[in-house]
């Protein structure tokens, strides 16, 4: 597929799209110093659909996730998110889009290393104030979803990386998403792990209907994927 048949083919409705990227550009610096992190991108994601970024380094692939998740702001162009225009919310209709509708997953795990694991997945249901009762049953679950049941009072220090990042993962999904965004979520792990965790994530997106866009190098969420896309020079060039 040409780059002007995939940016023409990735304009649907709101009704047809999680995530819609409209000829979006980001740059850094200005003058000899500016940096064209993307360059007229776009791009949809449909309902349930697992998207992989890849590309080399500096391809755009953080630059992108970050707009879709409210991280950053374009220069040119809109980014929307489950029918909410990301890209002009206010500070407050930012912090209610992380809070309700998208989850981030990076590969610096980002555990509070003085809670459980267990109490770790809680923390975003605790400050939805979810009652005690709820709030355990679903951190149980989700715990059991990862692979991790039996690990519910260990803290992070006591896990193995590939431990830590499937508790990140249940934290992630512990508001019940719509859109999963994680960043190269096996870039600290060893290749086995890094398969195990490409495979959970796949059984995540279909186990809890949830929508993911992942950037990352591993062929194996290549393999997972429903589309692959793929960004150079800040350009998508191929979808």
């Amino acid at each position: 597929m040409s780059v002007e048949t995939a940016a023409a083919a990735a304009t649907p409705t709101a009704t047809e799209a999680m995530v819609r990227v409209e000829h979006v550009s980001r740059t850094y610096g200005s003058g000899d110093a500016a940096v064209h992190a993307l360059r007229d991108v776009s791009l949809a994601v449909h309902p349930g659909e697992l998207v992989v970024l890849v590309g080399r380094s500096g391809s755009g692939k953080t630059t992108l996730l970050n707009l879709v998740g409210g991280l950053d702001r374009p220069d040119e162009g809109r980014v929307v998110v489950d029918d909410r225009e990301v890209s002009s919310l206010t500070e407050r209709g930012l912090v209610e889009l992380r809070r309700d509708v998208v989850s981030f997953v990076f590969q610096t795990f980002g555990l509070v290393p003085v809670l459980s694991a267990a109490e770790n997945v809680g923390v975003p249901l605790r400050l939805r104030k979810i009652a005690p009762k709820a709030r355990e049953e679903r951190v149980r679950l989700l715990l059991d979803l990862v692979g991790l049941g039996d690990h519910a009072h260990q803290r992070p220090g006591e896990l193995s990386g590939g431990q830590q990042q499937r508790v990140a993962i249940a934290r992630a999904l512990a508001n019940s998403p719509r859109l999963l965004v994680a960043d190269e979520p096996t870039g600290q792990l060893d290749s086995q792990t890094g398969v195990a965790i490409m495979g959970l994530l796949r059984a995540v997106v279909e186990h809890e209907r949830t929508t993911a866009l992942v950037a990352t190098h591993d062929p194996v969420m290549m393999a997972l994927a429903d589309r692959v896309v793929r960004l150079q020079d800040g350009v998508l060039v191929e979808d």
